[in-house]
């Protein structure tokens, strides 16, 4: 059976800062086109370190989240991942005000993308994901994988302010995955992944999905210690934000653990033991505040 790395990563602000021409005043209004204009990085320094985490994971196909759009993720790709061989790529830009998308890099081809981007909530008052809920199909080996790539509602607000936005987010993707799995008995090859924003304990968001009968957290195949993903200065706190939900059937058959690859986080997040990549400060620069999570599968 095919196998192949999996992982997901919230790779923190990968904009772009665009560069003017000596000969084009950015104060004109006229006078250019698209062709005129030449972009590098934003914050290159930490990108590079960015670049140097995916690199360590050495994922077959890794999903991304804060990508601000395809042509933002294709140089990044070309200028810092060269040898990754990472040929499929895919961005669809949604309504973020921050225009921070989901994306996956991926060495095998994808077969169809589905976006969820013009979903509204439940009160029609609202883009449900702002950050999309991307469905990606690929071609693994003769088999097909599908995958939920998510970046759910922050908690920047509140925990508890935010958490019906996320618990409406979460009951949207169990949905989705029922409406296609739940009559295979959820032994399919699919994973839900990403940046789902809240922790597993307490009064979650996510309970429709931790609590899916179709659905492993295979995080917590890891001692409890270990499954922190996220570090958060303002409370010296380290939790879980970062997921990888495998479907029933890749669960049963894959009895491995995940990693969680904290060397890119900065040094002040001290429960981090790894030694650190090269460039790593104690504040900055950095790869992200959230560690890449991956683990390697066997397709059924």
């Amino acid at each position: 059976m095919p196998t192949l790395r999996i992982a997901t990563f919230n790779a923190e602000n990968l904009f772009a800062r665009y560069r003017f021409k000596d000969s084009i005043q950015p104060t004109e209004d006229d006078g250019f086109t698209i062709n005129d204009l030449a972009f590098r990085i934003h914050d290159e320094e930490s990108k590079k370190i960015t670049a140097k985490a995916i690199r360590a994971v050495n994922a077959d196909v890794i999903c991304l989240q804060e990508v601000e759009s395809l042509p933002v993720l294709d140089r990044f790709n070309s200028f810092y991942l060269g040898g990754m061989k990472y040929a499929y790529r895919a961005v669809i830009d949604c309504f973020d005000p921050r225009q921070i998308d989901v994306a996956v890099l991926s060495r095998h081809p994808i077969v169809s993308l589905r976006s969820h981007r013009d979903e509204r909530n439940k009160a029609g008052t609202a883009f449900l994901f702002s950050r999309d809920c991307l469905e990606i199909e690929l071609s693994i080996g003769g088999k097909l994988l599908t995958l939920y790539a998510n970046h759910f509602k922050s908690m920047m607000e509140g925990r508890d302010a935010t958490r019906a936005r996320r618990q409406e987010q979460a009951e949207r993707v169990a949905d989705l995955v029922d409406a296609r799995w739940k009559k295979a008995a959820y032994k399919g090859n699919f994973v839900v992944l990403g940046d789902l924003n809240d922790y597993p304990e307490g009064k979650t968001g996510l309970s429709a999905l931790l609590d899916h009968k179709g659905l492993a957290n295979v995080l917590t195949r890891l001692p409890p210690a270990e499954q922190w993903t996220h570090y958060y200065a303002g409370g010296n706190a380290y939790r879980q934000l970062d997921y990888l939900l495998l479907s029933a059937g890749l669960a049963k058959a894959n009895k491995g653990t995940p990693a969680v690859m904290r060397r890119g986080l900065p040094w002040r997040a001290q429960q981090a033991a790894e030694d650190r990549l090269d460039g790593v400060g104690e504040n900055d620069p950095k790869a992200s505040d959230h560690a890449p999570l991956y683990m390697d599968l066997t397709l059924v």
